[in-house]
């Protein structure tokens, strides 16, 4: 069973959760939303792959652009969405969630004749179903004949194919048809139709777990009786969660008090967010079920997991990576505020599944006062800088195609002149960087003023922050601190943006080589001293000499830092090829992020009207090509230098 494909198959919800941004506020008051993957299989699944395990979705979407955020969100996470089906005469489920305080969570859900509940029978594969090593399904897919059908035919062949069968219990009322339309918070109602539907599939569980009042919709009574009643047609070990109390676990008799069967405590946390705990919780528990780890360890995995979740907000944003599990397990005691704990924030930021970027070529055409001192000297209307802009664009695409470089091209534009050159940028799988430094300010002020956070929730969040700031560590008291406030404040700001951060770090003009990277090197470090952990460096391309220093410092500061980009500042490509033949050593250098050595001249000739567009985007691309090809000679140098080492 070891060799076996997947790990664990999900089977059940699956749709958009929209979660208001203003904690305190009735749903009724909120003015935005948040978007995330939901529904309690989807998040089960997500939190299993981003622990590790090798994870697939059964479901239905619907044709529509929430049916591909959700596909891609699981994708994203390493998790196999080939038995997604789309639904074209269905629309995605959606839910609206609130937080008004402690012990309130409003939740409309709307999934009238939605895509994930009309999963039907036909939709399962045996073969799937035989690849993995466990079935997870959730009660909603049992209460309606359509996915009942469904979920039983998948039993049926995981019975056959020898897999490990769990239900969660997500008990829902309003998803019962129990309550109004409008009131998803009730979590409880007793119904002894819902009872009896609930007991009748118990027998064909190995794993049944939910919390107490879900048991009690499955047995029916109070706690211990319904227990017993759900002992009694299964054999299946029970998992009670407890809430604050961690979790009791039954794999036997029931007995005559809860606290009796082995209980295992979590970390008492502040909560912010309920919703999505449980999916987090059984993430944690098939975690270290699957790798039959035990109970006691399974369960502090699931009890961990369950504590991060309700410190933030959303569901599957919220789970845990295996680095922020070990983290937590290891410093329990002192985490009732995990939200707090700066460095794990950090490790939720950078551990998870992230977008690959080893080998960059970047085409760098944020520039704008120097857009605009070449349009003057050019005799040229400011006005032509936009569409000049478009065109770098079609440059870059189609140096990525010649070369083959899908995966691995990127630009750096700035919204002055190019917001509709970014907009041409975003979305076709680009690294996407823009500036928010005011060109050529020292200390370091934004273009959109101190309140960049507020400027930062409008991007993309594929978009990466770039920041130029000239960072003298013997600068002046008043504005070295000027500039470590701003650079704090912009560390904040995409901190909670969820955007990443790169910081292009230029030394003020030095006698010599070596002096400059002396200064560069105390920069970085003074920066990661401020507790700034950028995921990423441009830098003047450093001497061979000076690269074991940087890569050591980021080792040592941030082992999840994304790399050092190398920057051109005009410089002639014989100069740019020193520098790319002294980073061949480099562990952290990932690639190039240059501009004017590749776009002046021909960007001089087309504002003078010298040359059309297509020749503008020819030479221009032309020049990206051969500046791909010395980084190219570099990285295979590297690459034989790498195994002739090993």
């Amino acid at each position: 069973m070891q060799a076996r494909r997947y790990d664990l198959i999900c089977l059940g919800r699956l749709g958009v959760d929209l979660y208001a941004q203003q904690f305190g506020a009735r749903l009724e008051d909120a003015t935005s939303f948040a978007k995330y993957l939901g529904g309690s299989s989807a998040n089960a699944a997500f939190g299993a792959a981003r622990l590790g395990l090798r994870c697939a979705m059964i479901s239905r979407v619907g044709d529509d652009h929430m049916g591909r955020f959700l596909c891609e969100t699981l994708q994203r996470e390493g998790c196999d969405t080939s038995q997604v089906r789309i639904d074209r005469h269905r629309l995605t489920a959606l839910v609206l969630l609130g937080l008004k305080d402690r012990d309130t969570f409003p939740l409309i859900f709307y999934r009238e004749n939605c895509a994930d509940m009309a999963l039907e029978a036909a939709d399962i594969d045996e073969a799937f179903i035989a690849s993995a090593r466990a079935l997870a399904i959730t009660g909603t897919h049992l209460s309606m004949p359509g996915v009942l059908a469904a979920s039983s035919r998948a039993l049926d062949f995981a019975r056959k194919h020898g897999l490990r069968t769990v239900l969660d219990i997500d008990y829902r009322p309003v998803l019962w048809g129990l309550t109004g339309r409008g009131d998803g918070e009730t979590r409880f109602i007793a119904d002894e139709g819902v009872t009896a539907h609930l007991k009748a599939g118990l027998p064909r569980f190995d794993l049944v777990v939910g919390t107490e009042e879900e048991f009690l919709i499955a047995g029916g009574g109070e706690l211990l009786p319904a227990l017993r009643a759900v002992r009694a047609v299964t054999a299946a070990t029970l998992v009670v969660k407890r809430g604050a109390l961690g979790c009791s676990v039954i794999e036997g008799e029931v007995p005559e008090d809860i606290d009796q069967a082995p209980t295992y405590r979590g970390t008492r946390v502040e909560v912010l967010n309920v919703l999505g705990a449980g999916d987090a919780f059984m993430a944690g528990l098939l975690y270290g079920w699957l790798n039959d780890e035990g109970f006691e360890r399974s369960c502090a995995y699931a009890n961990a997991c369950g504590a991060m979740a309700v410190s933030r907000h959303g569901c599957a944003p919220a789970m845990p990576s295996r680095a922020e599990l070990a983290y937590f397990l290891t410093h329990a005691d002192r985490l009732q505020r995990p939200d707090r704990d700066a460095e794990l924030a950090h490790l939720h930021r950078v551990s998870v599944a992230r977008p690959k970027w080893d080998d960059l070529h970047i085409f760098a055409f944020d520039h704008r006062s120097q857009f605009y001192a070449l349009a003057r000297d050019c005799g040229a209307s400011e006005l032509r800088l936009p569409r000049l802009k478009q065109l770098l664009v079609e440059a870059a695409a189609r140096a990525e195609r010649q070369l083959g470089l899908q995966g691995r091209v990127g630009v750096l534009i700035d919204q002055r002149y190019g917001e509709d050159a970014l907009h041409a940028a975003t979305g076709r799988g680009w690294w996407v960087g823009r500036p928010v430094e005011l060109p050529g300010s020292h200390p370091l002020e934004f273009e959109y003023g101190r309140s960049v956070g507020s400027q930062l929730q409008q991007w993309p969040a594929e978009h990466v922050v770039k920041c130029l700031v000239a960072f003298d560590p013997d600068d002046t008291p008043e504005c070295r601190l000027e500039q470590e406030t701003q650079l704090l404040a912009l560390y904040e700001a995409v901190k909670g943006s969820g955007h990443e951060l790169l910081l292009e770090v230029i030394p003020p003009p030095c006698d010599t080589d070596e002096s400059r990277g002396e200064r560069v090197l105390r920069a970085m470090r003074r920066i990661y001293n401020l507790g700034i952990k950028p995921e990423w460096w441009k830098l003047i391309p450093p001497l061979a000499s000076e690269w074991a220093a940087i890569d050591g410092l980021i080792a040592e500061r941030d082992p999840y830092c994304r790399g050092v980009l190398l920057l051109g500042l005009n410089a002639p490509f014989a100069e740019l090829a020193a520098g790319f033949a002294a980073a061949a050593r480099s562990v952290s250098c990932r690639g190039f992020a240059v501009g004017r050595s590749l776009f002046v001249a021909p960007a001089a000739e087309w504002l003078r009207n010298a040359i059309d567009d297509e020749t503008l985007v020819e030479r221009t691309a032309q020049q990206f090509i051969e500046l791909a090809e010395l980084w190219r000679a570099m990285r295979d140098a590297r690459h034989r230098a790498a195994e002739a080492a090993a």
